[in-house]
């Protein structure tokens, strides 16, 4: 089953059962899904380009978290982490810090990096090997402290 098959498969689930804050989220991530389609002419979406657009909601929904906490909107918070819970179930496990660094250290003797000029290269090999399953920010600054000036 696919990852929209499975998103519009909750939905259903979700509207049997009455509840409606996860019927409208799930109805936003299908229609956001299907705009991105659209925006990009295409009918229908692979996984990979269904994993980017959840990642960046989720990154937009913990934006807006973020500035719900300084404004002290305790409803809007609680209502944000539901909704980032939901979407987690759809996106991948992220690798621990642990994980991306052994991959990071592991690529930077495979490309045989020697220093800073040498990023660009250990960036693209370390986001194929981990697959949108860490943050890309992330991934650059370990990169960084791992590779000499």
């Amino acid at each position: 089953m696919s990852l929209e098959e499975k998103i519009y498969k909750d939905y259903v689930e979700a509207l049997k059962k009455g509840e409606k804050e996860k019927v409208a989220f799930l109805s936003f991530i299908r229609a956001e899904l299907k705009n991105y389609a659209l925006k990009i002419n295409k009918n229908t979406l692979d996984e990979s380009q269904i994993i980017g657009q959840l990642k960046k909601l989720k990154k937009q929904l913990q934006d807006a978290k973020e500035l719900a906490a300084t404004a002290k909107n305790s409803d809007f918070i609680f209502r944000t982490e539901r909704e980032i819970e939901i979407l987690n179930q759809y996106l991948p496990k992220e690798l621990s810090e642990d994980e991306v660094l052994s991959i990071v250290k592991d690529t930077i003797t495979e490309v045989s990096a020697t220093s800073i000029k040498d990023m660009g290269r250990v960036m693209k090999a370390v986001l194929e090997k981990i697959n949108n399953r860490a943050d890309a920010k992330f991934v650059s600054d370990l990169v960084k402290k791992q590779l000499p000036s």
